[in-house]
């Protein structure tokens, strides 16, 4: 395909049909006449071969092939912004970027509707997409410009990954309340041998609980293993199993479970969440933005657990 031939500015047309899903309503936004969207739906649908939006009553109802473009469109025109954006520009209320951020669940059900609020009230028009991401895949994603940002902690990342420290942490064992697991909290042999529950995707337990049991040849007892932190309440309630989780999930959970925290005593739980983000992005005004506004918003959050 020639681009040479193709009227880039169709790209816009087809973002805001997608958030609009009505014709009349896009040529408002863009400050067009509906015969000019018209027509460019009609020539966009001829461009991707597919139908695209699909009119059902009033509104437009989008195709397969329409929702697995959209993503892509909004990232490319985000790009194309960045590109042509003079240094000290960036207008939130203005921008159309979409971001790419690694958070797990677990900071997402704690930070993240402050910031989708401060999102849509301060820049309705960028976009956030947010993926919980191995720690191994977070660097690479980083690296290879997949990813905007991470919030983590303790992730192996090389010198051309920036590390900014949000929040002080600690790992505490979190168990049904009438178990009376403390006394496991004690030693490491004895909390080794608990059943547990593990998060396979989680640096906290790899690179603290676990790395440190190794060191002393132990291994944990663990029952079972999930990909996400927000399974771990409901499986607690429901079995005589414990996990090892950090103090602001524990507290924000708190009243909404019976379950109880219990400090760990056999190693130095302290840990410290963090943003990562490539060395490349580190001046553009759009992400030097988008991360300080990211980070006031967790730690605000934080603040409140």
């Amino acid at each position: 395909m020639n681009l040479r031939t193709i009227d880039l500015n169709l790209l816009v047309y087809f973002d805001v049909l997608m958030q609009t899903r009505h014709v009349s309503r896009a040529a408002q936004q863009l400050g067009v006449g509906q015969p000019a969207m018209s027509a460019a739906l009609g020539r966009l649908r001829e461009l991707f071969d597919d139908p695209l939006l699909v009119r059902q009553g009033h509104e437009m109802t989008p195709t397969a092939r329409a929702l697995a473009l959209e993503p892509e469109v909004r990232r490319a025109l985000g790009e194309i912004e960045n590109v042509i954006e003079p240094p000290g520009a960036f207008v939130p209320g203005e921008s159309i970027r979409r971001f790419r951020l690694r958070m797990s669940d677990l900071l997402s059900f704690i930070a993240l509707s402050e910031f989708a609020a401060s999102l849509a009230d301060e820049a309705p028009g960028v976009g956030l997409s947010v993926d919980h991401l191995s720690p191994e895949k977070t660097a690479d994603g980083l690296a290879a410009d997949r990813i905007d940002a991470a919030v983590s902690t303790g992730l192996d990342v090389p010198k051309s990954v920036h590390i900014s420290p949000l929040h002080d942490d600690k790992v505490v064992c979190l168990a049904r309340k009438e178990l009376g697991v403390r006394a496991g909290m004690a030693d490491a042999g004895t909390f080794a041998r608990l059943p547990q529950i593990r998060v396979s995707q989680s640096p906290l337990d790899d690179r603290f609980v676990d790395h440190h049991l190794h060191a002393l040849g132990l291994e944990r007892n663990v029952m079972i293993e999930v990909p996400h932190w927000l399974a771990l309440p409901e499986i607690l309630c429901a079995t005589s199993y414990v996990a090892t989780v950090p103090a602001s999930f524990a507290a924000r959970i708190a009243g909404q479970y019976p379950l109880q925290a219990h400090p760990v005593a056999f190693f130095d739980s302290a840990f410290t969440w963090s943003m990562y983000w490539h060395h490349r992005y580190n001046t553009d005004p759009a992400h030097v933005w988008f991360r300080d506004k990211l980070a006031v918003c967790i730690k605000q959050q934080f603040m409140r657990v």
